[in-house]
């Protein structure tokens, strides 16, 4: 409707020479007959809206474009396919062959993307986070990082500081589940990124972890505004630089279910949370002695 009321409302006639004007669907231009002036351009084309295609023709004249472009796919979408069934020519039969063949910018891309994407739909990330995460990737391919370093923990480098920076509660294990590269090759690559790219690396809020971890335990909401509550006070008041935001999780979760009586074991917190007791119990005594409440 609002692409009808816009196309009515551009007038029939110059508003230089008053001449008539015509329309050029090719462009999407409304151009004066007279004079030659660019009354408007760019017009939507609604010919082919609302009509429905049932059999190969019909698709084929609703068709208007191709795929949509995308920063996730390794050539954008953009890339020309020579097709070899009717080409009789052999230059041309070699020059498909040649075309078929992928470069070594384009493969590395293919497996980043693919990789990315499994990871990306295994953790049900949004699109942005993918798209953010590919645009580092490629800044870091462009500067050569990447020699001597897997591609796998790269991306996986890439996907941890996207969600970080961004603020969505995904933790470096949860990442590094998903990934056959080992924690330390990942994080010598998270190291790397941040140094040669001059990115300043977000802390992540525990308290943004506490709702999953709570569904996760089966605690009810006012578990959960109590144990944000404590987290709140606590980083109010002294600095988290250096602690394991999940441990600071799983120590007010504890404090909690101890306080209101609730049978959860310190295992089962930290089994959940993904820490050692010895972690959890550290924290616990922590949040205690600073905040100072009775058990």
């Amino acid at each position: 409707m609002v692409i009808k009321s816009e196309i009515s409302n551009i007038s029939s006639s110059c508003p230089e020479c008053k001449g008539k004007t015509i329309s050029i669907h090719e462009k999407g231009e409304i151009v004066c007959r007279q004079c030659g002036l660019v009354v408007s351009e760019r017009i939507l084309d609604i010919s082919h809206s609302g009509k429905r295609a049932f059999t190969k023709q019909e698709k084929e004249r609703r068709e208007r474009t191709g795929s949509p472009i995308s920063i996730l796919l390794p050539d954008i979408g953009l890339s020309t396919i020579i097709d070899k069934n009717n080409i009789r020519n052999p230059d041309l039969k070699r020059a498909a062959k040649w075309n078929s063949r992928m470069t070594w910018d384009k493969r590395n891309m293919l497996i980043a993307t693919t990789e990315l994407k499994r990871i990306g739909s295994n953790l049900n990330l949004p699109i942005h986070i993918k798209k953010a995460a590919i645009k580092l990737y490629i800044e870091a391919f462009k500067k050569k990082l990447l020699r001597g370093r897997s591609i796998n923990g790269m991306v996986a480098a890439c996907l941890y500081f996207a969600c970080r920076e961004r603020k969505i509660p995904r933790t470096l294990q949860e990442i590094l589940d998903q990934t056959s590269v080992n924690a330390k090759n990942v994080r010598r690559c998270y190291r790397t990124i941040i140094r040669e790219l001059n990115l300043k690396a977000p802390s992540t809020n525990p308290i943004s972890l506490i709702p999953r971890f709570v569904a996760e335990l089966g605690l009810d909401a006012e578990t959960e505004q109590i144990t944000i509550k404590i987290l709140q006070s606590f980083i109010s008041k002294y600095s988290t630089s250096g602690k394991d935001p999940k441990g600071l999780c799983a120590g007010a979760l504890y404090l909690v279910c101890k306080k209101r009586d609730k049978r959860i074991s310190q295992k089962d917190i930290a089994n959940v949370v993904g820490v050692t007791e010895v972690t959890l119990r550290s924290r616990y005594k922590e949040l205690i002695d600073k905040l100072n409440i009775e058990i």
